[in-house]
């Protein structure tokens, strides 16, 4: 569809509201972007955007009226119960998300996979596997750049995978992949989405909006996930770890297989797989599922599954020190990603763990963490908490660190030749860092420091 001329609000000013302003700007809109932050604290790069023709509207903003545009763009920073939001649908201004405008000005196809954990893997498996068919491939979305400036000078001869997250798909409308993944779903964002069902609700709609000539694939696993496909309209393909499906994508045996429409397709044993944990065997099994209707050949499936090497903070390896090997999963935010990386290992972790919490529930996560942590070193807001959680399991060995630093120093100074070091959060990096990314930064220089 066509923006030109429209009156647009683009609410936040972070990476993905700056990336939607110019891009909606160069396609003939009015766009004013808005957020509570000034000019001083946002910088330059919010400052130029004035040159080129998009209205500021910065500080706290009484004067802004929501029923003087045309559509509201929120960041996926901005909370759909925002008093913005809610006083535009109040006037009966729709309210769209980022994605959702990259999806009205993208011709091609769009293969999206969302889920709790596993996103960015199995988004990145996707997107290795696409190229693979010879057309141009882009990925974007929760992972890279912005999905709106991703697509920017795409053609329907390309394709696009995007990895979507609940807060990207609040203000999705219209969004329409013609492949969908749901890979879980776990307590996560209850800060934000306030209760299970409206997170799972949020989750659904990355493929409500399918048609009978659309895919979901989803995890057959999961009863949550399952439960979520009694809404789709689309073909729904299941992916097991546990069970041989009759149509899927599945386990036989050690072989990864693909049943669909009573033909098997052998893809490649789990065993030649680089990334490890249970959790990654599920993503591959994903994955394919995505790549197979996608149009993806089997064997370049193989081929590309038996070379990759996994993703940046996700059981990313470091370095050896000292006999001890150092692995960084700063990408594990929540419970639930911190125990499928502990499962991934046979025991004797020196944990790293901590951040701004969640308030999630840490019953099983610190069950594991009681069976395979020698000990655990916390940082950040959640200190307490996780403390008085372990107390409660009886892990034995307990340390504070008021840093990265002297977490890291801490576990060097603990660890033995038969332990690994674990950076595996469970939590939101917001009170220490700007994100897990910079989290996983600073533990790997941190680590690599140790080893010169």
């Amino acid at each position: 569809m066509s923006f030109a001329g429209k009156r647009m609000l683009v609410a936040g000013a972070g990476v993905s509201g700056v990336a939607v302003a110019q891009i909606l700007q160069k396609k003939g809109a009015l766009v004013t972007l808005q957020d509570t932050k000034t000019l001083d604290e946002l910088g330059d790069r919010v400052g130029s955007l004035q040159q080129q023709g998009i209205k500021l509207a910065l500080g706290q903003q009484n004067e802004i009226l929501v029923n003087d545009f045309d559509y509201i763009v929120v960041s996926p920073g901005i909370s759909i119960y925002s008093p913005l939001v809610l006083a535009a649908e109040q006037q009966g201004v729709e309210v769209i998300s980022e994605v959702e405008v990259a999806y009205r000005l993208c011709p091609a196809p769009i293969l999206a996979i969302t889920g709790t954990n596993g996103k960015t893997t199995t988004t990145t498996l996707v997107g290795e596997m696409a190229k693979t068919t010879g057309k141009r491939v882009v990925v974007g979305g929760n992972i890279g750049k912005a999905l709106s400036l991703e697509v920017e000078d795409v053609t329907d001869k390309d394709l696009v995978v995007a990895e979507i997250s609940s807060f990207q798909l609040e203000g999705a409308r219209t969004f329409r992949p013609v492949v969908a993944a749901v890979l879980n779903v776990t307590p996560d964002h209850l800060d934000r989405h306030k209760t299970m069902k409206n997170y799972m609700a949020m989750k659904s709609r990355i493929f409500t909006n399918q048609s009978s000539q659309d895919y979901v694939v989803a995890n057959y696993d999961d009863p949550l996930v399952r439960n979520m496909m009694n809404k789709a309209v689309s073909q729904v393909v299941y992916f097991s770890r546990k069970t041989e499906l009759a149509q899927g994508v599945f386990l036989k045996g050690d072989m990864i297989t693909i049943a669909w429409k009573n033909k098997a397709y052998p893809v490649c044993s789990i065993h030649t797989l680089r990334i490890i944990g249970s959790h990654n065997v599920e993503n591959a099994l994903a994955a394919c599922g995505v790549a197979f209707f996608a149009g993806v050949a089997v064997s370049d499936m193989a081929t590309v599954l038996g070379r990759f090497e996994g993703v940046e903070h996700r059981i990313e390896r470091v370095a050896t020190v000292r006999q001890v090997t150092y692995y960084n999963d700063s990408k594990a935010t929540n419970p639930e990603s911190s125990i499928k990386a502990l499962e991934a290992f046979r025991g004797h972790v020196i944990l790293l763990a901590g951040g701004r919490d969640k308030h999630t529930d840490l019953t099983e996560f610190m069950k594991l963490v009681k069976e395979k942590v020698d000990c655990l070193i916390l940082i950040g807001e959640a200190g307490d908490r996780f403390a008085q959680a372990a107390r409660e399991h009886q892990v034995e060995h307990i340390e504070r660190a008021d840093s990265m630093a002297a977490a890291v120093q801490m576990a060097h100074n603990l660890a033995q030749s038969h332990q690994v070091v674990l950076l595996s959060p469970a939590c939101a990096s917001y009170d220490m860092f700007k994100n897990y990314e910079e989290r996983g930064r600073v533990f790997k220089e941190l680590v690599h420091r140790l080893s010169s």
